[in-house]
């Protein structure tokens, strides 16, 4: 095959490969687990992914460095924490520039992709008090505004989500034709998965979360429900593998799609989703010996360039 020929297919073949995303809390620092860094590099490894948006990404005690940029490191990858005190990018691909928002509640990154492609991702986390689906088990008398409550009034979820959003806007980032991935951990289910379709499953109402609404809104699709719409079927929990196991005796533990991915502007299509673990493990194992080190559930959401050649 002459040389010319040989790249042109390679540079094909390259740009045609997909984009793996893994959005992650990896709980305050892996501090919990025995050989929790090492554990996390695994999972990680495991994975396959390409970029990780981390929250929780605090210093580890043992390591005596911040845990994001340590696996980073260990895996050769590139790294972006800056003053933040827990939210971390790390990517197998050079970073361009960063962004900084908010210590706890955003960062980002314009990362450089395969064959010159470019896109933005930001790791988020939000206010984790008065949890919805929590709400909806120790009260279920509750209305839909009390509910609601939790959001506005209960927690700053809803005010960090319109902040957050309104920041993008002033950045540009809304603007621009590169795609946009905003992944966090939210804290509180999407309206998605509250609606008319499954109100059976959550007290017979329909909750429209301000927040998850607003990234609808502004264009963003939430990927795992674009992949998956069925919320029976793929309910994408990931709140938590450890608390389903380990939770308080005689109190149920809420189970929710809390960790998500938003996308927006077109160039990369949500195509396929994994979350791990894709096991249990014995609820008799203490939370210190156990594989998965974190209380969340990890989501690997694979994308697809859309201008890639068949």
């Amino acid at each position: 095959m002459p040389l010319l020929t040989s790249l042109l297919l390679f540079a094909r073949v390259s740009a045609a490969e997909p984009l793996r995303v893994l959005l992650w809390n990896v709980q305050r620092g892996a501090n919990y687990f025995e050989d929790g860094p090492e554990k996390t590099v695994k999972v990680i490894r495991d994975s396959k992914a390409d970029i990780v948006l981390m929250q929780e990404s605090y210093k580890n005690y043992r390591l005596g460095v911040k845990l994001g940029p340590w696996v980073a490191g260990e895996l050769g990858w590139h790294s972006y924490q800056g003053d933040s005190d827990h939210l971390c990018v790390l990517s197998r691909f050079p970073i361009a520039e960063t962004f900084y928002y908010s210590s706890y509640h955003g960062i980002g990154a314009r990362i450089r992709a395969a064959e010159g492609k470019e896109f933005l991702a930001w790791a988020c986390w939000i206010d984790y008090r008065a949890n919805v689906s929590q709400r909806l088990i120790d009260r279920p008398e509750s209305t839909v505004d009390e509910l609601l409550a939790c959001e506005t009034k209960e927690s700053s979820r809803t005010k960090e989500t319109l902040d957050l959003i309104a920041h993008l806007k002033k950045t540009g980032h809304l603007d621009t034709k590169l795609p946009l991935l905003v992944a966090g951990d939210w804290n509180s289910p999407s309206h998605l998965d509250l609606g008319e379709s499954t109100k059976d499953l959550h007290g017979g109402k329909v909750i429209p979360i301000p927040g998850t609404i607003a990234f609808e809104k502004e264009g963003f699709m939430d990927a795992y429900r674009r992949i998956f719409p069925d919320v029976r079927q793929h309910p994408g929990l990931t709140w938590s593998p450890l608390q389903k196991v380990n939770g308080d005796a005689g109190k149920e533990e809420a189970q929710a799609r809390i960790d998500r991915l938003y996308v927006r502007n077109a160039g990369l299509r949500p195509t396929a989703a994994r979350i791990f673990p894709e096991q249990e493990e014995n609820p008799g194992i203490p939370q210190s010996q156990r594989k998965f080190p974190s209380d969340h559930a990890a989501l690997l959401i694979e994308l697809e360039w859309e201008d890639a050649a068949p």
